[in-house]
């Protein structure tokens, strides 16, 4: 391997997880025909087809299977050699990749990009919504963060003990659900409880990768549950429909407290007892010692519990 260009171990790494070229292509930010030339290079140094085509898109051999595992700890243990020792946010112009669910965006970069922009005029921020595989996609490095909902009440299957053990992270925002109706919405003439709550149909707002809600886990231990007549997922258009209907939506209260004053709309607690949740930042401990992401991370969580105190 005389004269290896290390950068064709990145190259390997998108193609193993993206089996296909044109995919692996767009995620770095190249042409097919430079990552097809880097692919025949490849090829040539393990003298291993690495790849087979198939109707589905690229199949990888036993050889690139069987190099998957220690590539990544190879290109982790590069990143960790050629990491600066120090780090200067005012001439950094790295960007960093974040995944965030929805509601996140509205609570924190208020918080922290007034002071990022002042400290770091040329840092960039990439971020996309959390998905299902926003969780890979820690473990796996391919992003820096990110900010996602964990409970704290044991009856969740998003209790935060279930996030992984390479995963560090910090609470940021604890949060609780509220009800919200429509201001002359007639459960406000009858005795509020679980019995009313239920009695009457519910609109969810689906945020970013979030399949189990507390409440209707805990509801589902007591055999009960809620009736949904509409599942949205824009928060801006279900609180226009709760605002002219007599549906319930159930919402974080943080997040949901920046944006009902524009609606014709009042809140209550929800009437089951739950331990507050929170919006979690999270990361792989290989970033740990990094500088630029060690800055960036105190900045965020400083400067939110600046604006929620806990």
């Amino acid at each position: 391997m005389n004269n290896f260009d290390y950068n064709l171990l990145r190259v390997l790494e998108v193609l193993l997880e993206e089996q296909s070229v044109t995919a692996a292509a767009a995620r770095l930010h190249l042409s097919q025909s430079a990552v097809s030339k880097q692919l025949a290079k490849l090829r040539e140094t393990f003298s291993d087809p690495l790849f087979e085509r198939t109707a589905h898109g690229l199949r990888a051999t036993p050889r690139a299977k069987a190099l998957a595992p220690q590539l990544r700890v190879l290109l982790q243990q590069l990143e960790q050699f050629t990491r600066p020792n120090a780090f200067d946010p005012a001439l950094s112009r790295r960007e960093f990749r974040i995944d965030m669910v929805e509601a996140a965006y509205s609570l924190t970069y208020p918080c922290f990009m007034p002071e990022l922009l002042a400290q770091a005029p040329n840092l960039r921020l990439s971020s996309q919504i959390w998905s299902q595989d926003s969780l890979e996609k820690l473990l796996r490095c391919d992003i820096d963060m990110a900010i996602c909902i964990r409970e704290w009440d044991e009856r969740s299957p998003l209790h935060v003990s279930q996030i992984p053990p390479e995963l560090n992270y910090v609470a940021l925002v604890r949060d609780h659900p509220i009800c919200i109706m429509r201001a002359d919405h007639p459960l406000f003439e009858e005795p509020w409880g679980l019995e009313t709550f239920l009695n009457y149909r519910h609109l969810q707002v689906s945020f970013g990768g979030v399949e189990h809600w507390l409440l209707d886990d805990v509801l589902a231990r007591e055999k009960r549950q809620r009736d949904i007549a509409v599942n949205m997922a824009e928060f801006h258009s279900a609180l226009r429909l709760c605002e002219s209907s007599d549906l319930i939506m159930s919402a974080p209260a943080k997040y949901a407290a920046t944006m009902m004053g524009d609606f014709n709309v009042r809140s209550l607690d929800v009437p089951v007892d739950l331990v507050p949740g929170a919006y979690v930042l999270m990361w792989h401990q290989h970033y740990d010692l990094d500088p630029s992401h060690r800055w960036l991370r105190s900045l965020m969580i400083d400067q939110v519990h600046a604006r929620y105190p806990a």
